[in-house]
């Protein structure tokens, strides 16, 4: 990793302006969306982690890095490791948004970690994002990235296998990746471009993004509680792919009747965990 003075960026904080429209919300519904339902309209509440779409970056493609990420600078370090991921992250949601509403977030950097492992150096990067509506603060969310240099072939973590039983399975079709990485405005290219995928970064096919696995995994919850978790934190544990069908696993807290267990997951080990957290009225 370069040597940089990674405590002059702790505490840097940009502040953008967006939110998610009709169009996009429809987009949206047409890409993540159950397809037994209707498409939100201007108006209706914004479906859990859909604010996601909300800032896309605005990076000119003559600033985007070989991989088509914006290169650091602006907010995130000049690391000197290409290989980015989402790795995780938390949310807390407090007053609900709706499509339409103009939305400001302010993103600071919270922590530059840089580690040593036995694949070599590595930098976890933790942002706070707090996002606000017209009814006041919406969302707390801690985002975690790491990043790695870049492997001379694929070793995969060791899976984990799916500790319960799977319920609901969904195509990781190249057009679903390719819609998602438009709606997000998404440029990294091991989501769309196959031969960069395996040249370069070295995974075996095209890899199924962190935040689309996050997104259905809220979506099952939302839909098996009827409403919204009030807390959602979800961690990647092994990359899935394209051409595999991704599955879902869930399991209630037999302590807490307020907390479900999720897990993504494809041939039956683990792609990414989630908790969802409910909690109760008085």
């Amino acid at each position: 990793m370069d040597q940089i003075n990674t405590d002059a960026w702790i505490g840097r904080a940009i502040s953008e302006h967006g939110g998610v429209d009709q169009k996009t919300a429809a987009q949206l519904h047409a890409t993540v969306g159950r397809a037994d339902t209707t498409e939100p309209s201007r108006g209706d509440l914004l479906p859990g982690l859909w604010h996601w779409c909300a800032f896309p970056p605005t990076a000119h493609v003559s600033d985007l890095g070989r991989d088509g990420h914006p290169g650091g600078g602006v907010l995130l370090p000049p690391l000197g490791l290409p290989r980015r991921m989402w790795a995780g992250g938390s949310l807390r949601f407090h007053a609900p948004i709706r499509i339409g509403d103009p939305l400001e977030r302010v993103s600071t950097v919270r922590a530059i970690t840089p580690k040593s492992t036995a694949a070599g150096p590595m930098a976890l990067v933790t942002l706070d994002h707090v996002i606000s509506g017209p009814r006041g603060l919406a969302i707390q969310e801690q985002q975690d990235i790491v990043y790695l240099p870049l492997p001379e072939s694929y070793t995969p973590p060791k899976a984990r296998p799916m500790p319960a039983r799977t319920s609901t399975r969904t195509a990781m079709t190249a057009p679903l990746l390719f819609r998602y990485s438009a709606l997000t405005f998404n440029a990294h290219r091991i989501h769309y471009d196959l031969a960069y995928t395996r040249t370069v970064e070295h995974y075996p096919d095209l890899v199924v993004h962190g935040p689309l696995q996050a997104t259905l995994l809220m979506r099952t919850a939302t839909q098996m509680r009827g409403e919204q978790p009030q807390f959602f934190d979800f961690r990647a544990v092994h990359p899935l792919f394209a051409g595999t069908d991704l599955e879902i696993a869930t399991a209630e807290e037999a302590e807490d009747d307020g907390a479900m267990q999720l897990w993504t997951g494809q041939n039956g080990h683990q792609g990414m965990q989630a908790t969802a957290i409910w909690e109760a009225t008085q």
